[in-house]
């Protein structure tokens, strides 16, 4: 166990080299927590997450505010930006008061700039800062949302950014979830509920539920019950393979990584379902048979969950979007081989770039001749298909009951 100092800055150190994995080596921020602060008593890592979380949030804001009280702009990669990132994000976002925000923040530059990082923070305290609702998209994102999607798309992303989501639980059965006293409910088998630690909830031990985002239910929600046999393609870290189980299908799921399908077999056994499991690469794949369903919710840009993991916003380039679109588009052909005729092939990403999402349903139907878009109802309320069919899930949408994470799914259906 580390020693913990004399001003409490354990839990700042940590954040401070979570930050500076994700923007410097594109790693997630719930890997660098794992990295960083898995050492640390619950409290303090929990402090470090919540302090690098909300420095991702309202990274162009901070920096900003930083750019306006330096005579010269700081490196964007230097220790004194962050450190000034992370005290501003606690004073904003976590009510820190000003002189702990000041006096956790100096010892993270010892044998630095700490008279400028003191300056810039004295400087700053003293004005109005932004409130705990004000959040700002990275310029590239906002535009590029806006020319895709409109101005109220982007206004309602920035919304959405400066707060934690809501905690949506998914349950096995309809049953448990009349039985869950809190929340609301948006969907059959669900339950969304304010942002809490999971453990201690109710039915957890017993494998009542599990944790999903309501937007993030919609794949599943969309095979028909009457496929019989499911494959669920890319299937870590196993939500909607227990979500095909708990409705009845015989699921086969598949991935490529070991160690994310770990994750699914203790899903499945603290839940008490069941799925064969295989760990493969989809595009290698072979079936004793073709399946009735394949469901494939495919590795993408992850843009459509900046509520809930904001670094991603930093590493949707133009290039990671344009890379994963082809492994996208791949899969897709991968997965439909493996359909059988009349079978249902359902194509997701948790994206808001059409490059992952519109624009790669239409490329699989020029390629793909006998195969055509399934028009289903609406499988829970505040959503609607496109006139094409597919499903967008944007900013926005049930915004008044906490809003949904950035999603887009397709129902395809091969001839028989």
């Amino acid at each position: 166990m580390p020693r913990r100092d004399s001003v409490g800055t354990d839990a700042r150190r940590a954040a401070l080299k979570m930050l500076d994995a994700v923007l410097r080596r594109d790693e997630t921020l719930d890997h660098a927590g794992h990295v960083y602060a898995r050492d640390l008593e619950p409290s303090d890592a929990g402090l470090a997450q919540a302090i690098a979380g909300e420095v991702l949030r309202r990274l162009p804001l901070l920096d900003a505010l930083i750019d306006g009280a330096t005579r010269q702009p700081l490196p964007d990669d230097s220790k004194a930006r962050m450190v000034l990132r992370m005290a501003l994000a606690q004073r904003i976002a976590l009510d820190t008061p000003e002189h702990a925000a000041i006096a956790t923040a100096l010892p993270l530059v010892d044998g630095g700039p700490r008279r400028l990082v003191h300056g810039v923070l004295s400087t700053l305290f003293k004005r109005d800062l932004p409130s705990a609702d004000e959040a700002r998209l990275p310029d590239d994102i906002a535009s590029r949302w806006e020319e895709a999607w409109g101005a109220e798309v982007v206004a309602a992303a920035t919304r959405q950014l400066a707060h934690r989501p809501p905690l949506d639980l998914a349950f096995k059965a309809e049953d448990a979830a009349a039985a869950f006293s809190d929340g609301v409910i948006l969907a059959p088998r669900h339950r969304r509920l304010d942002s809490r630690a999971v453990e201690k909830l109710p039915g957890y031990k017993e494998g009542n539920w599990w944790v999903q985002d309501l937007a993030a239910s919609l794949p599943a929600r969309l095979v028909p019950s009457s496929a019989r046999r499911v494959l669920d393609a890319c299937a870590a870290p196993g939500g909607k393979t227990m979500q095909l189980a708990a409705a009845g299908h015989e699921v086969t799921a598949l991935d490529l990584s070991k160690s994310r399908l770990k994750r699914l077999r203790e899903n499945l056994a603290r839940t008490g379902l069941s799925s064969d499991i295989v760990v493969a690469d989809l595009a290698d794949y072979r079936a004793d048979a073709p399946f009735d369903a394949v469901l494939l919710d495919a590795p993408c840009s992850a843009s459509g969950t900046f509520r809930r993991h904001p670094e991603v916003l930093q590493r949707a380039r133009p290039n990671i979007v344009e890379a994963m679109a082809g492994v996208q588009a791949r899969l897709l052909d991968a997965s439909a081989a493996l359909v059988a005729p009349g079978g249902h092939l359902v194509y997701a990403t948790c994206s808001l770039e059409p490059a992952e999402g519109e624009e790669q349903v239409r490329a699989f139907l020029d390629r793909h001749e006998g195969w055509s878009l399934v028009q289903d109802p609406a499988p829970f309320p505040g959503i609607a298909a496109s006139r094409e069919g597919w499903w967008r899930i944007l900013p926005g949408q049930l915004d008044e009951a906490g809003g949904l994470d950035g999603f887009f799914a397709a129902h395809l259906v091969r001839a028989p």
